[in-house]
């Protein structure tokens, strides 16, 4: 009992010491300037507008897209009032360049304007990604990005990170709580000087072999 509850408080610590050091990575675009579209890599993006979608907008769309690793697409203005972008039952091609990314796993859209739009689905092809598809079939929400996370297994290892200095520090409690333990179950007793034994008699001599 003397040993279980030191190791309980220390695995409770421990606990508490790995969630206060995760961190999380939220991955969801944002429209602000540190969107970086300096990349050297060129990405396809098709558009689809649905058939239920009105005749045609004059709203402002936006897109970002990117992959678990950080690696972010963004393009701010995809509407052009000269064309005929994004009529009902259209699709509309367009090249974005950007940072070069791993497989594409998100993707946001940015509506702002009195029309409203209902894409259909967007498909985006980059050099080293597969392309991927994704559905909408809604109508976008005024002010707001709105879109798809699908990524997983990486953005699961960014999302959760314990320094290593935390588990060296977590061993050395665990070393220390296990001597302190040990002390205790010593009998209930004080530690011995050197050459005493537990009857009070004084050990006899040992030989050191050479």
């Amino acid at each position: 009992m003397k040993i279980a509850a030191p190791i309980l408080l220390l695995l409770a610590f421990a606990f508490t010491l790995s969630e206060a050091e995760t961190t999380s990575l939220q991955l969801k675009p944002r429209a602000f300037e540190s969107f970086n579209n300096l990349g050297s890599c060129s990405y396809t993006v098709v558009i689809t507008t649905s058939c239920s979608s009105s005749k045609y907008t004059r709203d402002q769309i936006s897109i970002a897209f990117g992959d678990a690793y950080g690696n972010q697409i963004y393009a701010p203005r995809l509407d052009d009032p000269s064309t005929d972008a994004f009529e009902s039952c259209s699709s509309d091609t367009f090249e974005i360049r950007g940072p070069c990314a791993y497989q594409i796993c998100y993707v946001y859209l940015y509506r702002t304007g009195p029309d409203g739009w209902k894409p259909e689905s967007v498909k985006i092809y980059g050099a080293n990604s597969r392309a991927v598809s994704f559905y909408y079939n809604t109508f976008i929400p005024s002010d707001i990005w709105y879109g798809f996370n699908l990524c997983r297994s990486a953005s699961s290892a960014h999302q959760q990170h314990v320094p290593r200095w935390s588990v060296y520090v977590i061993l050395g409690l665990l070393l220390c709580a296990l001597f302190w333990a040990s002390l205790q179950i010593w009998e209930g007793s004080p530690l011995l000087p050197i050459g005493a034994s537990r009857d009070g008699k004084t050990p006899g001599r040992v030989r050191v072999l050479p």
